[in-house]
Parts: structure tokens; C-alpha cells; sequence
């Protein structure tokens, strides 16, 4: 009989694992339960901030200029690359093209539940050696109305890009300006002429400043790092943290003050499971979600994986070999170690990643440590690499991106084999 398996959600990540359950009927049943009238996630834009049609907090954090800042050769799913035709730089709607593009030509829709919210996910005891779990879902017009289901497995892909993360800064309640997250930003028309400090400098803070400095009088990227060495506008500058806010004014960590009409927050995202029961011990401490090993499958429960929980890293292809990975465990073709090794794993490499200096809140960020990841998931499941020139153009454009966030979008690439790729070198 058929393993029956939950997918939360029908972003890339929930479309990646519909996708490979559906491939294998003869193993897996799928229900996949998502939230939105259309399938894509985080990547389906909208205008409008707060509240959705349907009443329930915007998902999407896409502002309406995004362009991506991976190249799209390494951004694909295995075996599915994007149009030839685009950019190797795209537009947010032409990823959401891609992803539904991807849902109909493997037929996905049908086992798609769409306007569906999970309300709760309960770990039914275990018969035996089997583990199940109830999952209660309403369509999101009809709350009243809750259906429960039971299933085998449960894959959470609800995404992690949309409950705003708001730093405790002195002097906030005092501050008479704007106040905005980057998860409702939409457009820099909305700072044509202001002075606007953006906090936070990761790539998408990075990308912001300088959207907003096409409108904006004077944009100031305040952060922590070393100074970014960029090309910038010329009405953008580099700041340090804030150390204190004023009426309308802020300082910087450095004593510099300067004149504010907005505070534009580009300092992150909860992780956010609302839908997960006690009885599923997930626990999220200073963003670190445990206990997962290889911050995927639930120790406690190996039946229940979360995909894409890892941060700065290539997210399709990693979404796709995470979740063969999980499917290997499912299938009997891989057998996980005992609860004992998984704990012992996950503690040692998060104890060795503190020795090096690493702050609890940065437990799921690889960086550089993605490409090791993969390959031990891919190599322990059975399943084949990602292919090495997904790493290899990956830092490529690391290395042009540190020097120029502001043009290196204008480069585009071809994939020439598994381990090169070709700089076509279109600037503009």
C-alpha cells in the first residue's frame, strides 16, 4: 500500500516535492494543501500589503522591480531549465512563469489543493513501528467547515520569507517617520525625495537600497559588516548599525546622525509552523528550529521533513535533492541512522559552527557550506549530485556581485557541460 503524504504548501519547494511523490505512485499517495488561489509562493506578486482578499496576512515579500540575483542557470530544477529566451537575470514574474510552467508539465494541479489553509497537524500515536499524523485543513472562504485527514508522512514547505522579523532598537516608539519591513516594500515611487536609512545589508537589503535610491534624495545602508566594497550610487552611503532612533532623526553606531523620513527594515524573517500541535515538539529558539537533522527531518518524528529551511544558499536544486533525500528515508532505500547518531550529528556540527563564532540565530545560514551539504544528502540517499557548475557559476557571480550590486545583473551566462559555463559578457 502506498505511503499517504502531506505537502504544505505549493511554492518551489512544495511544487519540487508533488513532483518527485507523484513520480513514484506505486510508494507515495500526495495531497498538497496551499493557502493561495494560484500555486508559486513567495513568488507570486501582488500590490497590495496586510491583509489579503481571502483576509489572511500577505504571503508574498516580492516587491514590483525584483529581479533575481542568482543567474537563472543555477537557479532550475534539475532536467527543467528556464526559457533560453530570458535573461540569465529575470523578473519575479517570469520565476512564477517557470514554477507553474513546471506544476503543468508534470501534471501537478490534480494533486493540488489550492484556497486551503492547515489548521493543525497532530501526531497520532504510533501503531507498531508506524507513525501517522492527522491533518486538518478549511477552505480559506469556509473556516468553519474542517476537514482531517490521515496520512504517513508530512513534508512542511510553507516557506520562510513571511512574518517579518522587527529589531528592538532605542528610541522606536519616539520616532515620528515611516516605519516599513522589506516584506511590505513595493515600489520606490513610494520615497521619491525622502531620506531613507535601510537596515540590513544581506542581498535583498542590498538590492532594496538600491531600488529605492532611484527615487529616493538620499538612501543611507546601515549594517554591521565590513564596508561593502561596491560600486554604489551616488546618493547612497554606507552607515554602521543604528544605535539609537530620534523624533526624526537616527544615529549610527559611529555617533553620525543624520535627518530620517523612513526606516526601511531589511533584517529578515521568522520561521512560523502556526499549524504544527504540541505534540509534533518543534521547537524554534533565536531562529533555530530543532530538532532536524541535516535541518530537514524531524529526529522525534522522522516521518515529517521541512524543506528549505536553509538560508543563503541555491534553493531549487537544493529543494529537489533534500527532498529525494527524505523520499530515500520514506522508500526504505536509505535507512536514517538511529535517533541517538541523528541528535549527536546535528549537536556536534552546531557546536563546532558556535566554536567558530557563529550566533545561534545563524543555525540554518550555509553559505559556503551548501555544496558539502548537498553532496552528503545526495550521496548517502543514492541519488544523483547537483551538478558542479551550479557551484562553480554560483560564486562566480558571488565574486562579481561583491564588486558592482548595482550592475552585475546585466551579465548573462550559458551552461557549456556539467562543470562549465560561458561569461557572455553582455554588459549594458
Amino acid at each position: 500500500m502506498a505511503s499517504r503524504v502531506a505537502v504544505i504548501g505549493a511554492g518551489a519547494a512544495g511544487l519540487c516535492a508533488v513532483r518527485h511523490l507523484c513520480a513514484s505512485p506505486d510508494l507515495f499517495s500526495v495531497v498538497c494543501f496551499e493557502l493561495n488561489s494560484v500555486v508559486g509562493g513567495t513568488w507570486v506578486y501582488t500590490d497590495a500589503t496586510g491583509k489579503d482578499k481571502n483576509g489572511l496576512p500577505i504571503q508574498s515579500s516580492m516587491y514590483k522591480n525584483l529581479r533575481t540575483n542568482l543567474p537563472k542557470e543555477v537557479m532550475a530544477f534539475p532536467n527543467f531549465p528556464f526559457k533560453s529566451s530570458l535573461p540569465s537575470y529575470i523578473m519575479h514574474q517570469d520565476v512564477l512563469e517557470y514554477l507553474q510552467s513546471y506544476a503543468a508539465h508534470y501534471n501537478l494541479y490534480r494533486f493540488i489543493k489550492l484556497n486551503t489553509m492547515v489548521t493543525k497537524v497532530h501526531s497520532r500515536p504510533c501503531t507498531g513501528d508506524r507513525e501517522s499524523w492527522d491533518v486538518s485543513y478549511c477552505d480559506v472562504t469556509d473556516r468553519g467547515q474542517v476537514h482531517t485527514q490521515e496520512f504517513d508522512a508530512v513534508v512542511v514547505c510553507n516557506g520562510h520569507y513571511s512574518i517579518p522579523l522587527y529589531p528592538t532598537i532605542p528610541g522606536m516608539e519616539d520616532f515620528q517617520g515611516q516605519v516599513i519591513h522589506s516584506h511590505n516594500y513595493r515600489s520606490p515611487e513610494a520615497f521619491r525625495d525622502k531620506r531613507v536609512v535601510c537596515l540590513g545589508a544581506a542581498a535583498s537589503g542590498q538590492d532594496i537600497a538600491v531600488d529605492v535610491s532611484t527615487k529616493a534624495e538620499m538612501v543611507y545602508l546601515s549594517h554591521n559588516k565590513p564596508p561593502l566594497q561596491t560600486y554604489l550610487p551616488d546618493n547612497v552611503q554606507q552607515k554602521p548599525g543604528i544605535k539609537k532612533l530620534g523624533t526624526r532623526s537616527v544615529t549610527f553606531l559611529n555617533g553620525d546622525e543624520t535627518d530620517t523620513d523612513v526606516l526601511l527594515l531589511c533584517t529578515g524573517y521568522h520561521y512560523y509552523f502556526p499549524f504544527l500541535s504540541e505534540d509534533c515538539q518543534v521547537q524554534i529558539s533565536d531562529e533555530r528550529i530543532t530538532p532536524l537533522y541535516k535541518h530537514l527531518i524531524h529526529i522525534d518524528h522522522p516521518t515529517m521533513a521541512f524543506v528549505g529551511i536553509p538560508k543563503t544558499i541555491c534553493p531549487f536544486p537544493q529543494f529537489d535533492v533534500q527532498i529525494r533525500f527524505f523520499l530515500s528515508s520514506l522508500s526504505g532505500k536509505f535507512r536514517l541512522p538511529s535517533k541517538e547518531d541523528m541528535l549527536l550529528d546535528t549537536e556536534q556540527d552546531f557546536q563546532s559552527r558556535l566554536s567558530q563564532g557563529l550566533l545561534v540565530r545563524y543555525a540554518h545560514v550555509l553559505g559556503t557550506r551548501q555544496w558539502g551539504y548537498n553532496d552528503e544528502l545526495a550521496d548517502l540517499a543514492g541519488v544523483e549530485l547537483i551538478p558542479r557548475v551550479v557551484q562553480n557559476l554560483y560564486d562566480y557571480v558571488h565574486e562579481t556581485r561583491v564588486k558592482d550590486i548595482v550592475r552585475y545583473k546585466n551579465r548573462n551566462y550559458e551552461i557549456i557541460d556539467s562543470e562549465r559555463f560561458s561569461n557572455l559578457d553582455k554588459q549594458t
